[in-house]
């Protein structure tokens, strides 16, 4: 057997490592270019019924439409959304597992102390979806002269006892709000912490409590009934489920914004073809007047921004609401 030529050996060695290198670089590209070919998993880290099992639902199924395969959500509930994070942030990267993030999860590493993820680096923000408005809301019948949110300051500041106010729970963004908002305004007021909106909606209304920083959609209903009264609401966005409350800005804290908010993340190493791809049509998705309006019924405002926006946002928001815990020592434990 002859052998070959050591020029003609080298140059058939160089052209099969080319065009095996080409081929690694061209595998994923291509690989998004068809994306998806399959069903796509969107994880919820919340129970069902909530503002971001809800929004995330809405999203699949317009996403569904849109994409030409479906997509299913799959709660995973469990320590303010940390369990389900945690677990997602450790799925493949190949754009068939996503997750709606939802601003419990922003803080529930800090309030558990239990570090299992970081928000500002441990996975891609694909867009915003929605702005979840909240409001300061009293009972009138405990608090009939409190009718904006100068009167309640003011009242609080005479109150012997110490007013009491409540919130969704401790660490909750209704808490930390409040407890911003009392240093901006000198005045005192005693947290007393319950779990979940619904209870704490209940005595505020049987008049065991007389004040609550409220998502909006826990308080709404009765709101419209007259049972609760709400004095302020968290952003001039709000107002669009509350048109005749002026904002917590508007009554002496200028720029004052308390709303939280949820969006689309993918792991990291997601590729860029595919987040670019979910980015363009959650925008399309999210201006959709119907979908506003069904988000709209279930207390949330859509709101997109893309994903270089929503990781400033993470990141600033992180760093405001973990100084206000730390600051006030407030845990979960």
């Amino acid at each position: 057997m002859h052998s070959l030529p050591t020029h003609f050996t080298r140059r058939h060695t160089l052209i099969a490592c080319a065009a095996a290198l080409v081929g690694g670089l061209l595998a994923p590209a291509q690989a998004a270019a068809a994306w998806p070919e399959k069903m796509i998993k969107l994880v919820v880290a919340f129970p069902p019924g909530g503002p971001t099992d809800i929004a995330a639902r809405l999203v699949a199924q317009s996403l569904s439409e849109r994409l030409g395969q479906n997509v299913i959500t799959e709660n995973r509930a469990g320590a303010s959304g940390s369990i389900g994070t945690s677990t997602f942030i450790k799925s493949v990267p190949d754009g068939y597992t996503l997750s709606m993030f939802g601003m419990p999860a922003l803080l529930a590493p800090v309030l558990f102390n239990n570090n299992l993820y970081d928000v500002r680096k441990d996975f891609l923000p694909v867009a915003t979806v929605y702005d979840l408005p909240m409001a300061i809301i009293v009972n009138p019948r405990e608090l009939p002269d409190v009718k904006d949110l100068p009167g309640l300051i003011a009242h609080a500041k005479k109150a012997k006892p110490s007013l009491n106010y409540t919130s969704s729970g401790t660490g909750s963004f209704g808490h930390l709000s409040m407890e911003q908002l009392k240093d901006l305004g000198g005045f005192d007021m005693q947290h007393v912490a319950y779990r979940g909106s619904a209870p704490a909606v209940t005595d505020l209304i049987g008049g065991q409590i007389s004040v609550m920083f409220a998502d909006v959609v826990a308080a709404l209903p009765h709101i419209q009934s007259g049972k609760l009264r709400a004095i302020a609401v968290s952003s001039n966005q709000a107002k669009q489920l509350l048109p005749g409350v002026k904002s917590v800005a508007e009554q002496g804290f200028p720029g004052f914004d308390a709303d939280t908010w949820g969006g689309l993340i993918a792991p990291l190493g997601t590729p860029q073809a595919v987040v670019d791809r979910l980015n363009q049509e959650l925008k399309v998705v999210l201006a959709d007047p119907a979908l506003q309006k069904k988000l709209l019924a279930a207390g949330a405002i859509a709101r997109y921004q893309d994903g270089a926006t929503m990781k400033l946002r993470l990141a600033n928001d992180f760093a405001r609401w973990s100084k206000i815990a730390n600051d006030k020592g407030i845990s979960a434990q």
